[in-house]
């Protein structure tokens, strides 16, 4: 048996309180991990509030996880105890369906998400997940700020991987928050000429220093027709309603508008606008562990880093509540050790 001691949400809404539990034996197959630090999502807030309807309470949340493998079931496979490992929004999935033999563990259905379907997440002293989904970290990765690559990270990242985007194409990115920060270095780093979209004129030179080449305002009607029919790949990385047709006018002929923000609301698609220049509308959710483990790789490779702003574990109410007032800048990692 291990005792695990988590910030725990008990109902939604509600502040966390810190509880232990009992985690019953070690899987066969799994792998626990000592946390070192733990990335807070928007996703984690999202659950606690329950507004997807999918939360079962109560749970720990965080599913960006740095840490330490501590012990590994009789089959767990490829670690070590130990091995500074990184966990994000899957702790395990069934690997035999078509899915996961295929290589999109992700999206296999029987999958367990690291919060809120009776896991526990890594707001806590320790995590369990599959060791397939427990991925090593690359030597010279900086740490304190990795967690929120496995969430975030990969999430902005998966269209180029998916979709085999060039490195000399145009991408646009809109919203330059915990997302979009992130996405627009990658895209730099990637090698494409980067178009940052945002309604707030604060951030533009921020933008900038993230690598995006041109800055547009999301509200103004005429700077986005400015630009219509030059981008390759847009990436939506907001979560509220915004002018579809006009963001999918900047699209280049084939060109791919492509949201990774958690929008609630239906997005009206007009057909011709697609059909004309061969346009395309995809999403898609985080990745698999190769998926991640790729990403891990070209970040510790070109040094990219998400803007973290950082709390003790024992503060995380109020890291919480900063993230829930839209003061973050631009990712909260919790760190477990401090008091």
């Amino acid at each position: 048996m291990s005792q695990m001691h988590g910030w725990s949400a008990r109902e939604a809404g509600k502040p966390l309180v810190l509880e232990q539990f009992d985690l019953g034996p070690l899987g066969a197959e799994e792998v626990e991990v000592a946390v070192d630090y733990c990335g807070i999502c928007h996703s984690d807030l999202s659950m606690i509030n329950n507004e997807w309807g999918m939360a079962r309470f109560p749970f720990v949340p965080g599913h960006e996880v740095i840490g330490r493998v501590t012990a590994l079931g009789e089959y767990a496979k490829g670690l070590t105890v130990g091995q500074r490992v990184g966990i994000g929004w899957t702790a395990s999935s069934c690997m035999h369906c078509h899915q996961c033999l295929s290589g999109h563990q992700n999206l296999c259905p029987e999958s367990i998400a690291t919060i809120g379907g009776g896991h526990q997440g890594g707001f806590a002293d320790k995590v369990r997940s599959h060791w397939a989904w427990a991925i090593p970290l690359p030597e010279g990765i900086h740490l304190a700020s990795a967690g929120p690559l496995l969430c975030g990270g990969i999430t902005v990242l998966k269209p180029f991987l998916a979709y085999r985007i060039s490195p000399n194409a145009r991408v646009g990115v809109v919203g330059i928050g915990g997302l979009g920060h992130m996405a627009v270095k990658f895209a730099r780093a990637w090698g494409c000429e980067v178009t940052a979209f945002t309604s707030n004129p604060s951030k533009a030179d921020e933008a900038r220093s993230f690598g995006a080449h041109h800055v547009v305002s999301s509200r103004d009607a005429d700077a986005i027709k400015a630009i219509a029919g030059s981008l390759d790949l847009l990436l939506v990385t907001v979560n509220v309603p915004l002018d579809w047709n006009a963001l999918l006018g900047t699209l280049a002929p084939l060109g791919r508008m492509h949201v990774v923000g958690a929008v609630l609301e239906p997005i009206p698609v007009p057909v011709f606008t697609l059909m004309m220049g061969e346009r395309e509308v995809s999403s898609s959710p985080t990745g698999s562990p190769i998926d991640i483990a790729t990403l891990l790789d070209f970040a510790t490779r070109h040094d990219i880093r998400p803007q973290v702003e950082m709390f003790p574990m024992d503060r995380v109410n109020e890291a919480l509540g900063h993230l829930a007032e839209g003061k973050a800048r631009y990712r909260i990692v919790l760190e477990a050790k401090a008091s």
